[in-house]
């Protein structure tokens, strides 16, 4: 497929991608990721090393169109930060905010609905 990034064109095919990817460690991410074979790097990281340029001549967004064209799950930062916060939730926290009564009333008087 041919997409543009950074004001160059680049023809990218998925097995392509997938292979320049191979036996590179995924850097933390911070802020957009893909998913690459089961790992999950940051978009920059993926743009540096499939346009080798710097990673301060392209956007994310730009990276992200491109992979998402070519088959690859994206996820912005705010997706990537919603499931941690979703998790750190007890089973009774997480029943107590989808009925509207707070978890710490419940507790306290030993009443269950």
């Amino acid at each position: 497929m041919r997409c543009v990034i950074a004001r160059f064109p680049f023809d990218l095919f998925k097995n392509e991608v997938e292979d320049s990817m191979k036996g590179i460690k995924p850097e933390p991410v911070t802020g957009d990721a893909v998913v690459i074979s089961r790992r999950v790097y940051p978009v920059k990281q993926v743009g540096e090393v499939i346009t080798r340029q710097d990673r301060r001549d392209f956007s994310s967004a730009e990276v992200v169109r491109a992979l998402s064209k070519l088959g690859f799950t994206c996820r912005t930062a705010e997706t990537a930060v919603a499931p941690a916060a979703a998790a750190a939730r007890t089973p009774l926290e997480t029943a107590s905010a989808l009925l509207g009564t707070p978890a710490a009333a419940e507790e306290r008087t030993g009443d269950s609905l």
